[in-house]
């Protein structure tokens, strides 16, 4: 690379997608309250956060260094499914998201010293209707607390349960690889 990539996320998912795709990169972690002004909607609420977790590297970037930020929600019902507190949080989550279509929206930040860009990509998924059981099975045992809208698409509850996706499943992973790959190409 002609630049030195950091990744300002903690996400597994995100590490992974990133070394299969063979760009060289250090994970650089800087802890980011998660809060937004409650007029956002959408791609602009993960925009905003993606590029405020991108703004907290800034200043310790250097001249040939960049940092990839990434901010994923399920938005449902005009509102922002975020990562669950707690168990019974995440049986809300989906027990509202059963037997209906949400969109999962990622914004990826990449940030250089002075300037920032990002993308942003939808996916729409069509969950089948889940039973009581399904929902608590799948909490119980696979702990959905750092996941948008309490669930992973690649885990058990994917599997069984999601009947239909419309664009990116890697997008619904945690991080669009197509487009983020197209926001680094410059920069390899």
């Amino acid at each position: 690379m002609k630049y030195k990539l950091f990744l300002g996320s903690g996400s597994p998912r995100r590490v992974a997608f990133l070394q299969q795709l063979g760009i060289p990169f250090e994970q650089r972690i800087i802890a980011v309250e998660e809060v937004y002004p409650e007029a956002l909607k959408g791609a602009a609420i993960t925009d905003y956060l993606a590029q405020l977790k991108g703004k907290a590297h800034q200043e310790q970037l250097q001249k040939n260094e960049l940092v990839l930020t990434a901010d994923t929600i399920v938005w449902f019902n005009e509102s922002a499914l975020g990562k669950p507190k707690n168990k019974g949080h995440a049986v809300e989550m989906l027990t509202a998201l059963s037997g209906n279509t949400h969109d999962v929206i990622t914004s990826v930040c990449l940030s250089s010293k002075e300037n920032q860009t990002c993308i942003q990509e939808t996916t729409q998924v069509t969950m089948a209707p889940l039973s009581k059981d399904d929902i608590t099975h799948y909490v119980k045992t696979h702990k959905p607390f750092d996941k948008a809208g309490g669930y992973g698409i690649q885990e058990w509850i994917g599997l069984v349960g999601v009947s239909k996706i419309k664009g990116s499943y890697t997008n619904v992973v945690g991080l669009p690889t197509e487009k983020t790959y197209q926001l680094l190409r410059p920069y390899l």
